[in-house]
């Protein structure tokens, strides 16, 4: 099971394929210094999913890889990823961490107020520096 967040860039009609199988795929942009587009598979009963989710909403998507191989008729030996998308939340509704990124109470660290890092400042000018620089 893997994780990613993004932006919902592209959101596809279900393709029926046959009577027994229908997929829907859409792509997120990652908010990477890189930004990535990654393109999600969703098939049988979680095409539903997409259905609750707007283009341009920032998304937490629990993911599988698959991979498999398959000979074509020449006897040539192919190899085709899917990423199978299970689950899509919006981020900041309940389980997902605010679009701004982690909070430090979050990380298990206290922030450090502004008013008393100012002051300490403040207190080492008055302090004889002895620093060879």
């Amino acid at each position: 099971m893997f994780k990613i967040q993004g932006t919902v860039k592209v959101i596809n009609p279900t393709q029926v394929i046959s009577d027994r199988f229908s997929k829907r795929e859409f792509v997120i942009e990652t908010q990477d210094t890189y930004p990535q587009q990654v393109i999600f598979q969703t098939t049988q009963d979680k095409c539903s999913l997409l259905d609750q989710v707007q283009l341009g909403e920032f998304v937490d998507v629990s993911f599988n890889l698959r991979g498999r191989e398959w000979t074509s008729p020449q006897g040539e030996v192919k190899y085709f990823n899917t990423i199978e998308a299970w689950r899509i939340e919006r981020v900041g509704q309940g389980t997902g961490i605010p679009s701004g990124g982690p909070s430090p109470m979050s990380l298990g660290v206290d922030p450090i107020p502004v008013a008393q890092t100012a002051s300490a400042l403040e207190n080492n000018s008055d302090e004889a520096d002895d620093l060879p620089f």
